[in-house]
């Protein structure tokens, strides 16, 4: 099981421990009293927990830039359909996806079409 230790505090001990705690694997230094290196926490948690961010689009409306789908790596468009409503899948018709994981945007896709991280997805029903 894949783990990430994660060192708080380290505005209170000496730079050589700090640097030898940071040359470690799978170890992140921090301080959440001083806000250092907070961003790259998360960005190895994103990266450790293998997740993917999918954006939702309505049809006529710019896409919520404000509210994702947390999936992890490798998601299709029927887990995306899952997540939003259990019964979504069994009404899909096609799905329009802008991003890295289409050759041209938009492209419409089915069910089986794997998404990736930032994509922006648009759900029509039958």
């Amino acid at each position: 099981m894949p783990c990430l230790y994660v060192y708080n505090k380290i505005d209170q001990i000496s730079m050589e421990e700090v640097d030898r705690l940071a040359r470690k694997p799978n170890s992140v230094v921090i301080s959440c009293g001083m806000k250092l290196n907070l961003d790259y926490l998360l960005e190895m948690l994103w990266e450790y927990l293998a997740l993917t961010c999918i954006y939702t689009k309505k049809r006529g409306q710019r896409p919520d830039f404000t509210d994702a789908i947390i999936l992890r790596r490798g998601a299709s468009v029927e887990h995306v359909c899952h997540r939003i409503h259990r019964s979504l899948a069994s009404q899909f018709k096609y799905a329009l996806v802008w991003g890295t994981s289409t050759k041209y945007s938009p492209q419409r896709v089915g069910l089986t079409h794997t998404m990736e991280h930032e994509d922006v997805i648009q759900i029509v029903k039958k």
